[in-house]
């Protein structure tokens, strides 16, 4: 077993935490208290060629593997919260899907541009009554001589505001058990029909694009079907198994983040005549926050490998979501505590990632779809 990175893997994550850290760090609390999507950043992260990480260098990618892009999402994560989420989602859930199902032609049409960073990826699942209820899906997709009709409406959708083309999940029938034959469709957003509105307020991920779709009459080719359309619902699960990973590694980032400011402040405030971090009760607070995220970031790493080696890596995915994105909420809501006061105002940016961090209990699956993900690999049921 070896835990070292790859000089290749350390080159990546040192040039992202550089970038991070002079493009976004003195950005996010800007961006966050006025819901902007740092659009001349994505900008820059394509030209750095980090929106095309994960993919083959034939499709306008680096051909890095997931421990990298993985890296890569930590870090911009650990920057701000927002703009790591619509990063993860682009690649993981925008541009992903086209990659591992889509035909040569959908390919060379849709995955270059995401890849080089020309275009923004989004994924249109979650619907207003069919959150984590995935097959509840009630969105349509009727078929009408060589074009698809579709209406439906989607919430919550990342990116879709600055994405040029959405693939959503449709049902196109009803397999022989009776259930819902879910298929995904390629729609570009300019189609008739299409409308998307951007107007959600959120608690946090403020500087993330998030979108409400509404699809009436929307039609297109027969060849926006994007892979086996009676696997449609396998596929969007594998797909959600990967974003795990990346919400998991944008998790490790923003605990990493309020941490290294907890430290920092424990450090210098004084109290009592000594710095708070003389305090053991303070001391004990650090050092579960400091094993917490190791341990999460482990979890990241072994799901994100197992998925290189082409090994079964739902549980494990499911496992790192999970206690990452928990340990985020922890991680964050300490470091608030060990602030005290100071930590309530936006100026120590604590609050900010406390607002993030919550939102990692809930998309890409909520902590307790993933506690059902486990138990079903466990053979519970």
């Amino acid at each position: 077993m070896d835990f070292e990175l790859t000089k290749e893997q350390r080159i990546v994550q040192d040039m992202v935490r550089h970038f991070a850290r002079s493009e976004i760090v003195p950005n996010a609390e800007n961006w966050d208290k006025n819901a902007t999507f740092p659009k001349e950043v994505f900008k820059k992260m394509g030209e750095l060629g980090l929106l095309g990480l994960p993919f083959p260098e034939e499709y306008g990618g680096a051909g890095a593997d997931t421990i990298t892009y993985a890296l890569a999402v930590e870090e911009i994560g650990r920057a701000c919260g927002g703009t790591g989420l619509s990063y993860a989602a682009a690649v993981s859930l925008g541009a992903s899907p086209i990659y591992y199902f889509g035909t040569e032609e959908q390919k060379q049409t849709y995955l270059i541009p995401l890849a080089k960073g020309e275009a923004l990826g989004s994924f249109g699942l979650t619907e207003p009554n069919a959150g984590s209820d995935a097959g509840g899906t009630r969105t349509t997709a009727v078929l009408d001589g060589d074009e698809f009709v579709i209406n439906g409406e989607k919430c919550w959708i990342t990116n879709a505001g600055y994405a040029k083309c959405v693939i959503v999940t449709a049902v196109t029938g009803v397999d022989s058990n009776g259930k819902k034959i879910i298929s995904a469709f390629i729609v570009p957003t300019g189609m008739e029909g299409f409308h998307i509105r951007c107007d959600y307020d959120k608690m946090g991920v403020r500087a993330s694009n998030t979108c409400e779709l509404v699809l009436e009459n929307v039609r297109v080719p027969k060849d926006h079907l994007l892979g086996d359309p009676s696997k449609g619902f396998k596929q969007f699960l594998y797909t959600l198994d990967g974003g795990r990973i990346s919400i998991a590694a944008l998790a490790v980032g923003i605990a990493q983040a309020a941490f290294d400011k907890a430290l920092t402040y424990a450090k210098e405030r004084k109290q009592f005549g000594r710095t708070l971090s003389h305090f053991q009760a303070i001391q004990f607070k650090l050092a579960d926050m400091a094993m917490e995220i190791e341990l999460a970031r482990n979890m990241v790493q072994k799901a994100a490998w197992l998925k290189d080696k082409n090994k079964p890596f739902s549980k494990e995915a499911a496992f790192a979501k999970l206690f990452a994105s928990e340990t985020a909420t922890r991680v964050c809501n300490e470091a608030l505590q060990i602030h005290g006061g100071y930590g309530y105002m936006r100026e120590y940016g604590i609050e900010r990632m406390l607002r993030d961090a919550k939102l990692m209990e809930i998309g890409e699956g909520t902590s307790e779809i993933q506690r059902l993900v486990i138990a079903r690999q466990l053979g519970c049921f």
